[in-house]
C-alpha cells in the first residue's frame, strides 16, 4: 500500500473520532512531523480528503473539517446482528466509482462485446499477483473470475469430477444459501458436525474413507455463523487426509482479509497436490452487490469449470471486472482493507468484552466462544435450548434483532441451538448495550428452568 494511502486512513480516523465541523486540521510541517512522512506525501492525503468532500482548503489558513451527512442522519433503531453485509458507513464509494469511471474510459471497446469464460485476462493477471498476498499461487490458466463465490458452488456441484463421486459434504452448521441449493436441486450431501473447536477428524477421515465424497466444502476461518477459525494443525490435517484419500476441498475464505496474523494462511497452502479449490468473495470486503469473486482450480477441473460456466453466463460483469482490476492495481484495495480491517478489530474487541461482561453477570446461563480476533461474528449457546424462540421474540420488542442458526443446517440434521451475533452492522456504541440486553432475555426466559 502507498504510504500516502496509510496517512489518508489515519486522518479519516482522526475527523471521524477527534472533529466536528468547522475545526481545522494540523499544518502539513505539524502532519508531516507526526507521522515521519515527506509534505508531498501530506498533501497528496489531504488532497484525497477534499476529493472525498471530508475537508476544504482556505487560503493561507489551512484546512477545515466539512459536514458529513452521516450527523444530519437519524439514528438508526434497531441494533441488528442478523444483518452481514458490509457497513454501509465504510464503503469506499467515491474511489470505486473512480474506478468505474476509469474503466469506461480505459477498456471502453472491451466492455461492449462478450468476455471469456474464465474472465477479463488483464484482471486474471492482476488476480494472480494479488492472491499471492494471500499465500495462493497459482498460474494463470487455474484462475477464473466469478459472479460471486455462490457461482462458484453451483458450479462445482453440478459439474462432474472426474473420479465420478457425487456425495458433497458440508459442515454442520454451514454456509444457508449453498446448503439450500443442494437441496432444493436434489444434490446427495452429507454433514459433520463443527464447534468452537472445529471438526472431528478421526470422522472426516472415516467419511473421506468411504469412498463417496465427491468435495468437502469447508470455511476454515471466520466460519459462518460459527465464527471461529482452524488452527494451523488443523488445516495441515484436512489437507493431509484429502492428499490420502484422493478427496477434493473447497476452501470458502471469504474473510480472509480480516485475519490479524500475518502467519496465518489459507488451508490451500498446505496442499502439496492441488486438491483445494480456492474461493475468495469480495461482496463482504466490498459492496454486496459487487458480484465478483475468484476461483483457483486445480488443473484437472479447470476445462470442465470453464465448459460449464460459458454455459451458465457466458462470461461475469466485464465492468465490475474491469473496475476491480483497477482498483486493485492503484492500491485503493489495500487501503480500504486497513480500513475495515480496523473498524472490524474494535467491533470484535467490543463484542469481547461485551460477553465477558454478560457472562460474568448471568453465569451460567449461556455459554460460547469469544470472536477469533479481528472477527465480527460469533455465538451464544442458551442452557436451556427451549428458551430460544421466545428470546428471540422478546429481544424483536426491545429493538434487538437476533436469529437462530436453523437455516444453516443440512433437513435432517440435528440443529444446535444458538443465537448467532454478527456485528459488521451494529454501531460500535450499540454493542455492548445490544449483547447485554441479549443475555438478559436468556437469563430471564431461562429462570426456573434451569436445573
Amino acid at each position: 500500500m502507498y504510504k500516502y494511502m496509510g496517512l489518508l486512513n489515519e486522518l479519516e480516523r482522526m475527523i471521524a473520532r477527534s472533529f466536528k465541523e468547522g475545526d481545522r486540521i494540523p499544518s502539513i510541517r505539524i502532519l508531516s512531523e507526526r507521522y515521519a512522512c515527506s509534505k508531498s506525501t501530506v498533501i497528496r492525503a489531504l488532497s484525497e480528503l477534499e476529493r472525498m468532500h471530508l475537508i476544504y482548503a482556505s487560503a493561507k489558513s489551512g484546512y477545515y473539517v466539512l459536514g458529513r451527512k452521516e450527523q444530519e442522519e437519524q439514528p438508526r433503531q434497531m441494533i441488528d446482528f442478523v444483518h452481514s453485509a458490509p457497513d454501509p458507513d465504510i464503503f469506499p464509494y467515491l474511489d470505486f466509482q473512480h474506478c468505474l469511471n476509469k474503466a469506461i474510459d480505459t477498456y471502453r471497446n472491451d466492455l461492449f462485446i462478450y468476455g471469456t469464460p474464465q474472465g477479463l485476462p488483464t484482471l486474471i493477471k492482476e488476480m494472480q499477483r494479488h492472491l499471492a498476498g494471500y499465500q495462493v499461487f497459482a498460474e494463470t490458466e487455474r484462475i477464473f473470475i466469478t459472479s460471486g463465490v455462490q457461482q462458484a458452488l453451483t458450479l462445482l456441484a453440478a459439474m462432474p469430477f472426474p473420479d465420478g463421486k457425487r456425495t458433497i459434504l458440508i459442515e454442520q452448521p454451514s454456509y444457508p444459501l449453498f446448503k439450500a441449493y443442494l437441496e432444493a436441486h436434489g444434490i446427495p450431501a452429507m454433514g459433520i458436525r463443527r464447534d468452537a473447536n472445529g471438526i472431528d477428524l478421526n470422522e472426516l477421515e472415516h467419511l473421506f474413507r468411504s469412498g463417496a465424497i465427491k468435495f468437502f466444502y469447508t470455511i476454515p476461518r471466520y466460519h459462518n455463523p460459527l465464527g471461529g477459525s482452524f488452527t494451523r494443525k488443523q488445516k495441515e490435517a484436512i489437507a493431509e487426509l484429502a492428499i490420502r484419500y484422493g478427496v477434493y476441498v473447497v476452501e470458502d475464505d471469504y474473510m480472509a482479509d480480516l485475519e490479524q496474523d500475518a502467519k496465518a494462511d489459507p488451508l490451500y497452502a498446505y496442499d502439496r497436490e492441488e486438491r483445494t479449490i480456492y474461493l475468495k468473495s469480495y461482496s463482504k470486503i466490498l459492496f454486496p452487490g459487487l458480484r465478483v469473486g475468484a476461483a483457483v482450480l486445480p488443473r484437472e477441473l479447470a476445462d470442465s469449470f470453464r465448459r460449464y460456466k460459458q454455459l451458465l453466463d457466458i462470461d461475469s460483469s466485464m465492468l465490475s471486472q474491469a473496475a476491480l482490476e483497477l482498483y486493485l492495481k492503484s492500491g485503493m484495495f489495500d487501503r480500504h482493507r486497513d480500513k475495515i480491517r480496523g473498524c472490524y478489530l474494535r467491533r470484535s474487541n467490543l463484542l469481547s468484552e461485551a460477553i465477558r461482561e454478560a457472562s460474568a453477570a448471568h453465569p451460567g446461563v449461556f455459554s460460547g466462544p469469544l470472536p477469533s480476533p479481528g472477527g465480527i461474528l460469533t455465538h451464544l449457546l442458551p442452557q436451556v435450548p427451549a428458551v430460544l424462540p421466545r428470546v428471540i421474540r422478546r429481544l424483536h420488542s426491545r429493538s434487538v434483532r437476533v436469529e437462530s442458526a436453523n437455516s444453516h443446517y443440512l433437513t435432517g440434521f440435528q440443529a444446535k441451538a444458538m443465537i448467532k451475533l454478527n456485528v459488521s452492522g451494529v454501531r460500535e456504541e450499540d454493542i455492548p448495550g445490544g449483547v447485554a440486553a441479549v443475555a438478559e432475555e436468556i437469563a430471564r426466559e431461562s429462570a426456573g428452568r434451569l436445573p
